[in-house]
């Protein structure tokens, strides 16, 4: 029998849930080789971009799920041509590491994917998105139904009530949140950060920080717990 070699894979690791649900369907694939995680951070901040997930937890996640990560860090501020010969260094690392596909975590935005296709043209690198075209609302309902705990750790108080920051992203967070906000935040909404997953090898103990405005969003910090 012929056997087809797993493609070798890294995955576009946010910290949030969307990334965390993405990583369940790769280790479930028998067409995927993960191989590791990559994640853009605010070098002035030590923080994860928007998420504003600290680099500690971050590092936490990767120890939990068992795989590699390779934090890029993006200067504070950065300009577009800047961002674009960074991520342009990434994947030629990628390329020479013999990487096939990157997978990332994205629902339905199609200006977003076509940037990421389009940052990939011609590497010889395939992009991936095995969260794409679910619906939002069943998808919500499937992350906290699958056991993927996490916290909001950013909102947009343009859509969203300061009240809600710092919430559990649990069915109490999806009823407060109003018709017309995406119930995974997909239009940038709100952000959050995964404590738990079946991909955990355990939860990470963290507490609530402060919770501050800035740049016109609202960031709740967290913390992990000894």
């Amino acid at each position: 029998m012929l056997l087809i070699a797993s493609k070798k894979t890294l995955l576009s690791w946010s910290s949030g849930k969307d990334s965390a649900y993405a990583l369940q369907l790769l280790q479930k694939d028998p067409g995927i080789e993960l191989l590791g995680l990559f994640t853009t951070i605010n070098q002035k901040f030590e923080r994860v971009a928007m998420h504003a997930v600290r680099l500690d937890l971050l590092k936490k996640q990767a120890y939990q799920i068992g795989l590699p990560l390779e934090i890029i860090e993006i200067p504070n501020p950065c300009s577009k041509e800047k961002y674009e010969v960074i991520m342009q260094g990434f994947i030629e690392r990628c390329k020479f590491n013999k990487v096939e596909a990157i997978a990332f975590g994205d629902l339905y935005l199609e200006d977003v994917r076509s940037y990421r296709e389009q940052q990939m043209q011609d590497s010889g690198i395939d992009c991936l998105f095995p969260c794409w075209g679910i619906n939002t609302t069943e998808f919500s309902k499937s992350i906290i139904d699958l056991g993927i705990k996490a916290k909001i750790s950013c909102l947009d108080p343009r859509f969203l009530d300061d009240s809600l920051a710092g919430h559990e992203y649990n069915k109490g967070f999806l009823e407060k949140l109003p018709i017309t906000v995406d119930p995974c935040g997909e239009n940038g909404e709100f952000h959050t950060f995964v404590y738990d997953s079946p991909s955990f090898a355990e939860p990470i103990r963290i507490q609530k920080g402060v919770t501050l405005k800035r740049d016109k969003f609202v960031f709740t910090d967290w913390v992990q717990r000894d």
